[in-house]
């Protein structure tokens, strides 16, 4: 069988098996009861680690964001975000078709807006005008190649919006990998927003969930949204189970996935008719194939043949990501691929 090394996301992890058995051996009840034990245990570990008072468990980072917007806002509030953020791109107009609420995307640097930037567009109060009522920022940063966001940023943004009287979602669906290549805690992070979410099925490696955690308030009115959108689950504490395993496993390592990524960057660096766009900070690779090189479609081609999955985000872009089914192996694997590409 060739060799697969697959670099398209951080979601094609697959559990291994003591996750499984971790799985297999949970011990479950009715989560929509309200009595899963390993649904519970998971939801106040997460509170714990976020400083935060409550937590809800849901099948995905997308469910994380929106029933936080949900808990937050009203119909026709406005939310300011980044314009690359995944809330933006790669929810399916999820706030709008879900809770009747408009985004005011602005341009940031990497996926980064700033107090000073944001501060211009908070909208006066006035009749004509949408009711500006959230900021959410997005750490790391997909679209920015795993950018982390800068915690005295976070701190500014977070300042604002208590002198507006505004509120601030973290979508942290890679928040561990920041916490693993800053050293700057859950809760530092998690204290710069109302709410905080974070996906268990990246760089965790878990099959399914992501947490959204905040105050025990908020987290009831999500709760109640998790329903509505079709998210309660029975027996999930199986599910809850392998993001326990994870967090127990998987936490230390992410820095071997940064370090992975960084090595293709080097490899990158260094074969012509590549340009690296992003420098590498967590686990993500953004690169731009030169046109006079060969078109993307074909670079793309060339890498699947030789056994090397990715894919492109955007036209003439593509995007690496590193996680724990990559190793060493594998990186060399990819950089004889490149140097092959970079001979013919």
């Amino acid at each position: 069988m060739p060799r697969i090394v697959d670099l398209r996301s951080d979601t094609v992890t697959r559990p291994g098996p003591e996750m499984r058995r971790a799985m297999a051996e949970a011990d479950v009840g009715d989560d929509v009861f309200g009595d899963d034990p390993t649904v519970i245990a998971l939801q106040e570990r997460m509170a714990t680690l976020f400083g935060k008072v409550a937590a809800l468990f849901v099948p995905s980072g997308t469910m994380a964001n929106q029933v936080a917007l949900a808990a937050h806002t009203q119909r026709g509030d406005e939310v300011i975000c980044d314009r690359n953020c995944h809330i933006f791109n790669f929810e399916v107009a999820a706030p709008a078709v879900l809770s009747g609420i408009q985004l005011n995307p602005l341009d940031g640097e990497q996926g980064v807006i700033t107090a000073e930037q944001i501060a211009p567009h908070i909208r006066p109060k006035n009749v004509h005008l949408p009711n500006t009522r959230l900021i959410a920022i997005e750490n790391t940063h997909n679209r920015g190649a795993g950018k982390i966001f800068p915690l005295d940023e976070m701190q500014r943004i977070r300042e604002l919006a208590s002198e507006h009287g505004l509120s601030v979602h973290l979508d942290g669906a890679r928040l561990a990998n920041a916490v693993a290549a800053s050293d700057i805690s859950f809760e530092q992070y998690a204290s710069c927003a109302d709410t905080v979410s974070m996906c268990f099925s990246k760089g965790l490696g878990a099959p399914v969930g992501s947490i959204v955690a905040g105050t025990s308030e908020l987290i009831k009115r999500a709760h109640k949204a998790r329903k509505l959108f079709g998210g309660g689950m029975r027996q999930a504490g199986i599910l809850a189970a392998a993001a326990m395993y994870a967090l127990d496993n998987h936490l230390s390592r992410l820095t071997e996935d940064h370090r992975t990524a960084s090595r293709i960057g080097k490899l990158i660096d260094t074969t012509d008719g590549l340009e690296r766009v992003f420098s590498v900070e967590t686990n993500m690779v953004i690169f731009r194939v030169d046109e006079s090189f060969m078109s993307a479609g074909e670079f793309l081609s060339v890498l699947e043949e030789n056994g090397i999955l990715t894919a492109a985000i955007r036209p003439g872009v593509i995007r690496m990501v590193t996680h724990l089914d990559v190793n060493a192996d594998d990186v060399d694997h990819v950089g004889e691929v490149l140097a092959t590409v970079k001979a013919s």
